[in-house]
């Protein structure tokens, strides 16, 4: 199976930019991404919106199928190229924080919401995800989304695995100082559950945070693929399945485990 090449969106990086602004900066970069071969881009945790958005919050979020879903589709299918982007999504009465996959034909494919809520701004503000696993099918690859603090947690990744996740891609919000879970936690997570993990932050100063950048491309081998800076990028790597059927060869922790053993952990 050919390789599928994906690019990771590091930006529009300061302060929070309209919806007009991300959404036109994100046509380009699927432009640039279509440009370099990818077939799949990926954005960062609440892109459509920024992050620092506070009180503004219950009027910026979308329903799923919202006018933003419609323009991103419009974008994804006038570049052929799939996409991952967070926005904070409206259902019903509650607000949660989401990612959504739009398929290269502009189909809505997967929507995610976070199940792992970080900080006072995020648990005041939005209501927790209930299903741990959300996948769909990309170009022969099984791809999972899962959005920063999300990440960080051992379980949600090994569940992935499990389910049989090749490709997790994670829109983040990471801030200094925890630089160190994009350069030590994700490619272990990579590497104790075996697949690939696809890390597309946010960048520089937004109101009281400060993001780290450092998205990446974490592959099953422990290596990282490709890496951002601190500032605006668009970072393009492929995954490979062949490597990762190589790499759970000669790994054997998903076949090695003993869940009898874990009901503790429950």
């Amino acid at each position: 199976m050919a390789p599928l090449r994906i690019a990771l969106f590091q930006g529009p990086g300061g302060v929070p930019h309209t919806r007009e602004d991300s959404l036109a900066a994100l046509a380009d970069a699927a432009r640039q991404a279509a440009g370099a071969g990818a077939r799949l881009l990926v954005t960062s945790e609440l892109y459509l919106t920024g992050y620092a958005v506070g009180d503004a919050l219950p009027d910026l979020a979308e329903e799923a199928d919202g006018p933003s879903a419609r323009r991103v589709a419009e974008i994804a299918a006038e570049h052929g190229v799939a996409i991952v982007y967070g926005y904070p999504e409206r259902g019903g009465s509650a607000l949660h924080n989401a990612a959504q996959l739009i398929g290269a034909d502009g189909t809505r494919l997967a929507n995610y919401r976070k199940t792992h809520l970080f900080g006072d701004f995020e648990t005041g503000s939005f209501v927790p995800g209930d299903r741990a696993v959300v996948q769909a099918d990309l170009d022969g690859v099984r791809v999972g989304l899962l959005i920063c603090y999300d990440v960080e947690f051992p379980e949600n990744v090994r569940a992935h695995a499990l389910a049989g996740t090749e490709l997790l891609l994670v829109p983040t919000a990471l801030m200094r100082p925890y630089e160190i879970v994009a350069q030590t936690v994700l490619p272990t997570r990579a590497w104790e559950s075996q697949l690939y993990i696809g890390y597309a932050n946010r960048c520089g100063p937004e109101g009281d945070f400060d993001f780290a950048g450092l998205s990446c491309l974490a592959a099953p081998d422990g290596t990282v693929r490709a890496r951002a800076g601190a500032s605006g990028d668009l970072v393009v790597a492929d995954v490979d399945p062949e490597l990762l059927k190589a790499s759970r060869a000669e790994n054997t922790y998903l076949s090695d485990r003993r869940p009898e053993l874990y009901d503790s952990l429950g």
